[in-house]
């Protein structure tokens, strides 16, 4: 049997940012609740078209992920064919061997297989995976949690390559220096959209560490106001 698989995968879990399961560590809880939903956007197994169609496992991982031994529902696309759904299921439950079967195999018990309405959906790094009624989420990227910890500063609302995001960073941006406040308000007037560089400084509205002083840019800050790795995520 021979197969040839494009698409992307989603993945939710119990564990915490970012999930140790992906780099063979314990779980975070001990065991792992999760979802693994792979989108085939376009491929064939032995001559069957499975492109536009999705495979889920929902599993229970009782202890380190490549240890084995998962128990998993597995869920296929209703809107796949008789046909394709015989062929994702031979690949999906190692059946049809090669690199999917490497994975496969880490499932202990198969509880159930189901057909089921899967809505999988990507968009500029956001995403919502949905199986039937039971199963829902919404995944996006780590950047909010990390903007929070390096207190980032910034207003992303006339930057064109800034990506969906749920919420505004931590805090507004900082006023200008007056040279540039200056050239901006011309580039402005002259129709450019103008939006400061996100920062991540201590300053949070004149209450923090940060001085907004200029000597710091290329050096360490001697007040600890230059929220680097150091400051923000070591030292505490």
């Amino acid at each position: 049997m021979s197969y040839h698989l494009e698409g992307r995968l989603l993945e939710v879990c119990n564990c915490n940012v970012l999930c140790p399961c992906w780099i063979g560590e314990d779980p975070d809880n001990g065991t792992c609740d999760t979802i693994i939903a792979w989108r085939i956007d376009k491929g064939t197994v032995d001559g069957v078209d499975v492109g536009g169609n999705t495979v889920a496992a929902v599993a229970h991982v009782p202890g380190n992920i490549l240890e084995g031994n998962w128990r998993a529902a597995i869920f296929v696309d209703d809107q796949a064919s008789k046909a394709q759904e015989e062929a994702l299921l031979k690949v999906y439950t190692g059946q049809a061997g090669g690199p999917v079967a490497d994975l496969a195999k880490l499932i202990g018990e198969v509880v159930s297989v189901e057909r089921a309405p899967i809505q999988f959906t990507v968009v500029d790094g956001k995403g919502i995976l949905e199986i039937g009624t039971n199963y829902y989420a919404e995944l996006e990227p780590y950047y909010e949690q990390a903007e929070a910890l390096y207190r980032v500063h910034g207003a992303p609302d006339n930057d064109a390559t800034e990506p969906p995001r749920a919420h505004p960073f931590p805090y507004p941006p900082p006023p200008y220096e007056p040279l540039v406040a200056t050239l901006a308000k011309r580039l402005a007037a002259s129709g450019a959209r103008i939006t400061p560089i996100p920062r991540a400084i201590d300053s949070r509205g004149g209450e923090g560490k940060c001085v907004l002083c200029t000597g710091c840019d290329a050096y360490f800050c001697q007040v600890d106001g230059k929220m680097d790795t150091e400051i923000a995520a070591i030292r505490p």
